[in-house]
């Protein structure tokens, strides 16, 4: 059975995309944000030799910039220290990009605040150098756009779960790059990932593989002050921290109509299912599980088909698991459980019995990977979380800043992951 609308329990307003959080693009070093061992090495200037530092943006003494400011120089020393603080001496926590580029505050600057910042760069033979400057950020914009993600702070994910950040208003093109370089993610293991430009509302990320089971993944879209394009500026800076649940994958196939269900490899269940008949065929394809609810209406009358016709319904249904958003689901079907298994008779949804669904339910988790088979179509793209439906080498072509793959950590996919806003692509 397929429905459009998610209705009972939990409202639709709460999972509306636009999701997500993310992993920040780097510019020019953007493959390495994901591992302190990835960072390049330093170098290393003649021990005798002079250290070389140019501080190249905010100017000294600069006013109106905005209260997204890094603080940017050049160097060719081995290490180099920013100390940020307000006009009451307050300090200000950073770190630098992985690339060394820029050093970027650890949060928001203030609102028409005037700051000084001391850089120092030290060479390996221990000869330092200074610069020091002033600068004021500019005043609240009148025009400001926030950013939002389906992700709750502290939430357990699915293995599949894409970072999905939206926002209140449009993102020209000639700025997407700019504000992909503002999006932060960290996770431990590091894992290898992109973002993809879903619309100009939406940017969301994947890894290149699913998560690893127990990631910790600490999401920053810092926007707080960054210009948007359009007159607008971001109002605030958006952080969430998630962690990625078991390796739980759902695979039904309609050549012989069962589903499989593994946890870390383990199989756990098989379960008949019933997918929809040829006139309502469900689709394949790569899915994560998008919403879930102990119970919903399903309305044939959201799609167009009065409840009082020969294929109309309203039906109360439970343990609902969306997949798509035109109404594919993974539900309770006590109705069917005679051709679960056997034969296809849904309007487009996979049934299984009462007790399975409830089975289901309790043991899945928000973006965990569903994949469906050998049916009569197959999924269109964005109809649904389908990031893992497009192969990587298409995913990357999304990004706003060119995909370049990472250089593998020596330490190997278990060292931890970075704490510096390196950029991802």
């Amino acid at each position: 059975m397929r429905k459009i609308r998610p209705a009972g329990r939990y409202g639709a307003a709460a999972l509306a995309l636009g999701l997500a959080l993310a992993v920040a693009g780097c510019g020019d070093d953007p493959a390495r944000w994901y591992s302190a061992e990835g960072v390049p090495a330093a170098d290393t200037p003649a021990a005798a030799g002079p250290v070389n530092l140019a501080v190249t943006s905010p100017a000294e003494g600069a006013t109106n910039v905005p209260a997204a400011a890094e603080i940017a120089f050049t160097t060719d020393a081995a290490s180099s220290t920013v100390d940020l603080t307000d006009a009451s001496g307050a300090k200000v926590d950073g770190s630098l990009r992985a690339d060394k580029s820029a050093w970027v505050p650890g949060q928001m600057l203030k609102w028409g605040t005037r700051y000084t910042a001391k850089i120092t760069a030290t060479s390996a033979a221990g000869r330092s150098e200074s610069r020091t400057l002033t600068f004021t950020t500019m005043a609240k914009p009148g025009n400001t756009a926030k950013a939002s993600t389906v992700i709750g702070d502290g939430q357990v994910v699915g293995v599949g779960m894409p970072i999905m950040i939206s926002f209140s208003s449009a993102i020209p093109k000639d700025q997407r790059a700019n504000v992909q370089k503002r999006l932060f993610v960290t996770s431990d293991p590091p894992q290898e990932g992109v973002w993809y430009w879903w619309n100009d509302k939406e940017v969301h990320f994947r890894t290149k593989e699913y998560w690893q089971a127990g990631t910790k993944i600490s999401v920053r879209a810092a926007i707080g002050g960054l210009p948007l394009g359009g007159n607008r500026y971001g109002g605030a800076d958006l952080t969430v921290n998630a962690s990625v649940g078991p390796k739980t994958i759902l695979i039904a196939d309609n050549t012989n109509k069962q589903m499989t269900v593994t946890r870390d490899g383990v199989l756990l269940r098989t379960i008949p299912v019933s997918f929809g008949k040829k006139s309502t065929p469900s689709a394949s394809g790569n899915f994560v599980i998008m919403i879930k609810n102990e119970w919903e209406w399903f309305d044939s009358a959201s799609f167009g088909v009065p409840n009082d016709s020969a294929d109309g319904y309203r039906t109360k249904v439970y343990y609902p698991q969306r997949l798509t958003w035109d109404g594919e689901y993974i539900h309770s079907a006590p109705w069917s459980e005679g051709d679960q298994g056997k034969r296809n008779v849904s309007h487009g949804c996979t049934n299984v019995s009462a007790a399975n669904a409830k089975w289901l339910y309790e043991l899945t988790h928000i973006g965990d990977p569903v994949i469906i088979k050998n049916t009569e179509e197959h999924v269109k793209w964005q109809n649904g979380w389908t990031h893992w439906d497009k192969p990587w080498e298409e995913f990357v072509k999304g990004s706003a800043i060119p995909y370049v793959p990472p250089v593998v950590p020596s330490a190997g996919p278990s060292a931890s992951a970075s704490a510096s806003p390196s950029a991802s692509n």
